[in-house]
C-alpha cells in the first residue's frame, strides 16, 4: 500500500493567473502553462491522512525532480528513507530501509500517477481528465477512467508558483503535500533519473 501511495505522490505544475469559469477554460489554462515547464525540482513535506480524519497518520520530508517529458523522482528522506524513479519506460521503487527494489512498467495500461500525468503529455489531460477551477489559482482534477489511479487531484499556487498538492487515493486516504524551494532551472537532465538496484537488494519485477 506504501508503494502505491508514495507513486502516486507527487506534482503538479502550472502558473494560471485568475479564476476560470468553465472545464474547457479550465483545461486549456492549465494545458497552456504546462507546456512552458520543462523541469522543476525542490522540497517537499507531505502528510497522509486516513479517510474523514483529521490529524495525520504519517508525515514525510524530502526532495524531488521532475524533467519533462516522463522522467521524475521522488526521494523520501526522513523519517524512513525511500527513492522513487521513473523514466518513460519504468518506474523504480527502492526502500532503502528493507533494502529491497521493485520495478513495473510506467505504462500499467490503468490512470497514471498524478506526477506521470503532470510531467508527461499534457495534451492528454483534456481527454482523460476533467479540469476544474473554484477559485483562483486552484486547480482539481478528476480522472475520467473507469479504473483511475486516485479519485482526484488538487492543485494550489501561490502567486503564480507551485505551493501544494493533495491527492484522495481510491480508498478515500488523503494526501497533502506542500512544496518549498522550487526552481524551474533545475539544471537537470536525463543522467539524474537512471536508476540502477544496489548490489545486495532483492529486486521484484512486475508486468515486466
Amino acid at each position: 500500500m506504501r508503494t502505491r501511495i508514495l507513486a502516486v505522490a507527487v506534482l503538479g505544475l502550472c502558473f494560471i493567473a485568475g479564476i476560470v469559469r468553465s472545464e474547457e477554460d479550465a483545461a486549456e489554462a492549465l494545458i497552456s502553462q504546462l507546456q512552458d515547464v520543462a523541469q522543476m525540482s525542490g522540497s517537499f513535506s507531505q502528510q497522509q491522512f486516513a479517510p474523514d480524519a483529521d490529524q495525520p497518520v504519517s508525515v514525510t520530508e524530502g526532495r524531488f525532480g521532475l524533467l519533462r517529458p516522463g522522467y521524475f523522482y521522488w526521494d523520501i528522506q526522513s523519517p524512513d528513507s525511500q527513492l522513487i524513479v521513473a523514466d518513460p519506460v519504468y518506474v523504480w521503487h527502492y526502500d532503502r530501509d528493507l533494502e529491497t527494489v521493485t520495478r513495473r512498467p510506467a505504462d500499467s495500461g490503468t490512470t497514471a500517477s498524478p506526477l506521470q500525468v503532470l510531467g508527461g503529455d499534457v495534451g492528454a489531460l483534456r481527454e482523460n481528465y476533467r479540469v476544474d477551477s473554484s477559485a483562483s489559482d486552484v486547480y482539481t482534477l478528476t480522472p475520467r477512467s473507469e479504473e483511475p489511479g486516485f479519485q482526484s487531484l488538487t492543485l494550489k499556487l501561490a502567486a503564480g508558483q507551485l505551493e501544494g498538492m493533495e491527492v484522495i487515493d481510491n480508498l478515500g486516504q488523503r494526501l497533502a503535500i506542500s512544496f518549498s524551494d522550487v526552481t524551474r532551472d533545475a539544471g537537470l537532465s536525463v543522467d539524474d533519473f537512471q536508476f540502477t538496484p544496489p548490489e545486495g537488494v532483492d529486486v521484484f519485477f512486475h508486468g515486466q
